[in-house]
């Protein structure tokens, strides 16, 4: 029997499409709505009129055809954030340009042995991401796959939790920033899961259960605890860890995604989600307080309702397990590297162009190639940010292994796409270029500081 009320708001979860016989087709529109958040009218820019837009949920090897039309008055695209697709043509092509008015079918082919996990969709048109992600335009991508398979993770209750902040004027538009939040990042203090403000979710006593964790934000890094709860980190930006590694917290910068497994281990009532105090440069910059906000609840109860697939749960059944998996899925060692490269984030000038943002001393330029790899070779990066403030680094295309943080050697061997650097630190990040020639970028996932320059092209070559 389902619970007919919530403690506070009943959380609810994004539509879905789900691929059929190896194909998912789906219409998407990037467009103009207007949504309620908590009790503000808000003119946002949405997929399909909704906040976030639709879950795509595919398997490997599927076919994606995606009729994308833009109603927007402004240019836009699609980055295909975590897939490993080709970054040309019709698959995850962020030279492309929608203008407004006009249609673009993507379609592409998951690899056979693409690894399931979180990924997700949103703007990639230079000059306007960080103005359209911030104004609503996200929607997660979720492959189902060996990891679903762990035992242990199909018997859990899933919940999928798309995390973003927005800002708005009084009469409800989305909040121009000044000059200052433009060059430094924007944020919001409406924080928002799956559009919603402070909604509650279900948990089971005795029940393990699955959080998928996406941090859809132009700018905001989110600091996350359940309170009394311990955290068990599975995945990372849609890749296995080897084994559950138990964490007190989760941060994610913007573009990163998590797999935390919770187990409903505490006294009947309800717990907080909090965004703790995080400063990535900017508060003690201006002097402001940080605080913390309860992000979400989560309730235990007789009943349990699944807010991904929204089907309810008598907790009196059994076949539900309460154990943590001891195993996940290998890790696989990386061979030694061909080359090692250095990029350093910065603010500056650059000269040509007078852009503040930059990697290397340059500032982003579509007419040039800045880094040429050749496919099926390995190479480690050192990513040093020579800035003040946190720089998120986003490879697209390709995950890469994290060797070392600033001369010490990572904890956990794990596949990452976008990895936080604090201001002045260093990371060694060992690379796997496969299967897809053609150009594409990579960047800070601060989108303003994308925006302002800091993002250079590679060339990938056969």
């Amino acid at each position: 029997m389902a619970l007919s009320r919530c403690a506070r708001q009943c959380a609810t979860a994004p539509q879905r499409v789900i691929s059929q016989d190896g194909l998912l087709e789906v219409d998407l529109t990037a467009m103009p709505s207007v949504h309620r958040l908590g009790h503000r009218r808000a003119q946002l820019m949405t997929y399909n009129a909704q906040l976030p837009g639709p879950v795509l949920e595919l398997q490997p090897g599927d076919t994606v055809r995606i009729h994308f039309t833009n109603r927007l008055a402004q240019p836009t695209n699609l980055h295909f954030h975590g897939l490993h697709i080709p970054p040309t043509g019709t698959g995850d092509n962020p030279f492309l340009e929608i203008p407004p008015g006009e249609a673009w079918t993507y379609e592409f082919q998951l690899p056979a042995n693409h690894p399931a996990g979180l990924g997700w969709y949103h703007p990639h048109y230079h000059g306007r991401v960080a103005e359209q992600v911030f104004a609503g335009l996200a929607g997660p991508l979720i492959l189902r796959g060996d990891f679903d398979a762990i035992p242990e993770i199909q018997a859990a209750p899933e919940q999928l939790l798309v995390l973003k902040d927005f800002g708005l004027t009084r009469n409800g538009q989305v909040a121009d920033p000044s000059p200052l939040f433009r060059r430094w990042g924007r944020e919001g203090d409406l924080l928002t899961v799956n559009g919603q403000l402070r909604p509650d979710y279900r948990l089971t006593a005795g029940q393990l259960h699955r959080l998928r964790l996406l941090n859809a934000s132009t700018s905001k890094i989110f600091r996350l605890t359940l309170s009394e709860h311990s955290l068990y980190l599975a995945a990372t930006d849609g890749r296995s860890l080897a084994a559950p590694v138990a964490v007190s917290e989760v941060v994610l910068a913007p573009g990163e995604r998590a797999e935390v497994l919770v187990l409903g281990d505490r006294a009947p009532g309800s717990y907080a989600l909090l965004s703790q105090p995080y400063d990535r440069g900017i508060a003690k910059m201006l002097s402001e307080p940080l605080e913390t906000a309860v992000l979400a609840t989560f309730t235990y109860a007789d009943t349990y309702t699944d807010t991904y697939t929204g089907a309810d749960t008598d907790a009196a059944q059994p076949a539900r397990s309460s154990a943590l998996p001891k195993r996940l899925l290998p890790v696989e060692s990386l061979p030694d590297p061909v080359a090692t490269r250095e990029f350093i984030l910065d603010h500056g000038i650059d000269h040509s162009s007078g852009a503040q943002f930059i990697i290397n001393g340059k500032a982003y330029d579509h007419s040039r190639v800045d880094t040429q790899v050749k496919l099926g070779t390995v190479e480690d990066w050192v990513i040093v940010n020579r800035a003040s403030m946190d720089h998120p680094f986003h490879l697209h295309t390709n995950h890469f292994q994290v060797l070392a943080r600033n001369g010490e050697p990572a904890a956990v061997r794990a596949w990452k796409d976008t990895l936080n650097l604090r201001a002045y630190e260093t990371a060694k990040l060992r690379v796997r270029f496969a299967d897809y020639p053609g150009e594409t970028v990579y960047h800070c996932h601060i989108l303003d500081h994308e925006d302002q320059g800091m993002m250079g092209v590679i060339e990938m070559q056969a």
